[in-house]
């Protein structure tokens, strides 16, 4: 009886996904003028400028690789997918496409003979881009991108995520409405809502996924939009609480974390480095304030535009550990102390803009360890920008410290000042060398 019960079960689960897949059709898309664009022009300067807040050269380019041709390797929950040629090559990339296939590819996902592309291509965000951005992007695309043949590997998930025509059923079920609203009466606030839920698609990364792998919250509307999520093991930090870093830092300081990766209380690791590296420094200074203030709204916090100094404390028990030279000290200090402190200092605040304050980090505070334990085993970068040229690097220290050391010295990061994350252990350290 049980399995004939299952057997029922997943019929019908499977007559659900046909019908909804019988039933999601692409977007028949109406442009309209949105965000004053009235009085705006499609221009290719306007495509490439628009391609860099998408950040489309980072995944479409491969290591070595001729920019946009295609070929890098995207690690999902299903498997590898590789990125497609998006030059306009007549056979391998783009250059057969008309403007509207070109649109149903940001809109819907669909490349040009109708197969569903992964959802590693943000098209839940990019259905807000508005019809100027996208015709300004195809023209940059097709005019100033020289063609560069070049066959990417096919992507070959397992069964049944190999079954492309599922797509059509999670489309239907997952995809919102397509063009961007306004949230204020404000232009600024409006300009940042629409760079942070089309072009730059925030949510990607800093929203959560839901049981449909979705993202769970594309615009404010969503309850979980930028709460938080995880990429790469790495947990993504909060945009929207009262407790994230957009509470915590002035307007200012933001727009000038999202231009050089930097600022007075962090700098930026990981994929957000890549972020602040291909995308983010090209924007001009008013948009990324815009985007800053957009944040600073949903976070609910009324300071927007000034600086913010952060206030004088009492010596931590932590600082008169560190500076106690107790013999008996145990071995997590000990090792910040050989390994950390001539940087990040007693009090965990480092430099403005060199080496981050530690005490109240995102990354350090964050529900999973990963990316601080691979930030000490392998180090960080900061990129190089056009406001902060410096290219500066903090070494790895996997040749030196055991997976017991570096698991000491986290956990003691992790719990030093006003930190109260969790302890970690050895055999979380092992699987990231």
């Amino acid at each position: 009886m049980r399995i004939l019960m299952r057997s029922v079960f997943a019929l019908i689960v499977l007559a659900v996904v046909v019908i909804a897949a019988m039933l999601w059709v692409p977007v028949q898309y109406t442009p309209s003028k949105t965000l004053n664009e009235a009085e705006s022009a499609v221009t290719v300067a306007r495509g490439e400028y628009v391609m860099r807040a998408a950040n489309c050269m980072a995944c479409h380019t491969a290591e070595e690789g001729q920019p946009f041709a295609g070929g890098r390797k995207i690690e999902s929950p299903l498997g590898t997918i590789y990125s497609t040629n998006i030059t306009p090559d007549q056979e391998t990339g783009i250059g057969a496409y008309t403007l509207d296939e070109f649109r149903a590819s940001l809109y819907d996902g669909l490349r040009k003979d109708g197969a569903h592309l992964y959802p590693a291509m943000p098209y839940e965000n990019y259905r807000f881009l508005s019809e100027i951005d996208v015709q300004s992007m195809y023209q940059y695309f097709m005019q100033e991108v020289p063609a560069v043949r070049n066959e990417v590997p096919k992507t070959a998930l397992k069964f049944p995520f190999n079954q492309r025509w599922g797509l059509r059923a999670w489309n239907w079920l997952v995809l919102q409405d397509p063009e961007f609203q306004p949230v204020a009466d404000n232009a600024q606030l409006n300009r940042g809502a629409y760079l942070v839920q089309g072009p730059t698609h925030c949510a990607a990364c800093h929203s959560p996924r839901n049981w449909l792998m979705a993202q769970d919250g594309v615009s404010e509307q969503g309850a979980a939009f930028l709460t938080g999520g995880v990429v790469d093991g790495w947990s993504v930090p909060d945009l929207r609480g009262k407790d994230s870093v957009t509470a915590q830092w002035s307007t200012q300081q933001m727009a000038h974390y999202l231009a050089t990766g930097r600022n007075d209380h962090a700098t930026s690791v990981g994929e957000m480095a890549l972020v602040v590296k291909h995308s983010l420094q090209y924007l001009t200074d008013e948009d990324n304030l815009a985007i800053a203030t957009y944040l600073t709204h949903l976070s609910g916090s009324s300071e927007l535009g000034t600086l913010s100094s952060a206030p004088q404390k009492e010596r931590t028990e932590t600082e008169k550990l560190l500076t106690s030279a107790d013999p008996s000290m145990p071995l997590g200090p000990r090792l910040y102390l050989d390994n950390c402190a001539g940087c990040h200092f007693d009090d965990g605040r480092g430099a403005a803009e060199i080496f981050p304050a530690l005490d109240g980090n995102a990354l350090v505070n964050a529900e999973l360890a990963t990316g601080l334990i691979h930030v000490i085993l392998h180090g960080a970068e900061l990129p190089s920008t056009e406001q902060r040229p410096a290219r500066l690097r903090m070494q790895g220290h996997a040749w030196r410290l055991s997976d017991e050391e570096v698991a000491a010295l986290a956990t003691f990061v992790r719990q030093g000042w006003s930190n109260q994350a969790s302890a970690v252990s050895a055999s979380a350290v092992k699987p990231l060398r």
